[in-house]
């Protein structure tokens, strides 16, 4: 019996090797940045146009003196550089002296209203109602505006100046009220059209907003832009990308309406313009990101209505 078994055994096909372990999936590579125009030179923060945030604008000396002003510390966010940009594209133009007239969409929990009633700038902000509000979570993320109060929390401009040079109305940014028409030096809006539901509303609300300038005002906006196509993109959501061709269909028709406007489609050539943060994003080295399949940034609209 013994000899039987050590005959079996001996001649017994070999235990099975244990599968090899799966191998783990290599992370999704950061969509590709193709829409750029390299030729053009860097955007200067010191002399902006329309055009994307960059390295290099935050490294200006400018920079860091924005950043005082709203109390901020400098840092490499893209958020941040947009008020930045605002600031700078409207004083570089003459728009902050005292007696100037301002109106600001959108306006949300951000510093600007503040800073340009800091300089005897008249402001009228405005903000989607409570109710609206909500519902695009706007006021469960701190990103709307309650009241005027709000819009000063960081102390930057003195509380009586404030509540005499600044006003605040509830009113949605696809139907501006008609009686805002032709009233204001400079308009502004910080990344918040491209939250209007498509493309096209979002051009709608740009050329609506131009309508409220005098003659010689200013419009400064930013929002989200496509840096991986000029084709496909993110359209009739609650966040839209805008591709270069959008922007460029945007400047014909100001064209006919007597704007003009001026563009740099270069998106920046230092180590954080080649950089595309992906979820969850990070407090800082945020110039580039994610959204879905394409590569975004910040991008800023300057226009000037003749």
């Amino acid at each position: 019996m013994m000899k039987n078994l050590l005959e079996k055994l001996r001649f017994a096909a070999p235990a099975a090797s244990p599968a090899p372990a799966p191998e783990l999936a290599a992370p999704a590579a950061p969509p590709a940045m193709t829409v750029g125009d390299p030729d053009a030179p860097e955007p200067s923060l010191w002399a902006p146009v329309s055009q994307a945030c960059t390295q290099s604008q935050m490294e200006e000396p400018h920079y860091a003196a924005w950043c005082r002003e709203i109390r901020e510390a400098p840092r490499m966010h893209r958020k941040q550089w947009e008020f930045c940009y605002i600031l700078q594209a409207l004083e570089s133009r003459g728009m902050l002296e005292r007696g100037r007239r301002g109106l600001g969409f959108g306006v949300g929990m951000e510093p600007l209203a503040a800073v340009f009633a800091s300089r005897g700038v008249e402001v009228l902000a405005t903000d989607l109602e409570p109710e609206g509000a909500a519902d695009k979570g706007w006021v469960k993320t701190a990103q709307h505006a309650r009241n005027k109060q709000s819009l000063n929390e960081r102390g930057i401009c003195e509380p009586e100046a404030f509540d005499r040079l600044v006003d605040f109305r509830f009113m949605d940014m696809n139907a501006i009220d008609a009686d805002l028409a032709g009233g204001f030096d400079f308009v502004w809006s910080a990344c918040a059209f491209e939250h209007l539901g498509s493309i096209m509303h979002g051009l709608d609300f740009v050329v609506n907003s131009v309508k409220c300038l005098k003659p010689g005002g200013v419009a400064v906006h930013t929002t989200e832009f496509n840096c991986s196509s000029d084709a496909d993109t993110l359209d009739n959501a609650g966040t839209v990308l805008f591709r270069k061709r959008d922007f460029l269909l945007l400047e014909r028709r100001l064209k006919l309406m007597g704007a003009e406007m001026e563009f740099n489609f270069n998106l920046g050539e230092q180590p954080l313009d080649t950089h595309v943060d992906v979820p969850p994003f990070k407090p800082h080295d945020h110039l580039k990101l994610q959204i879905q399949q394409w590569a975004a940034t910040s991008f800023g609209l300057i226009v000037r209505k003749v």
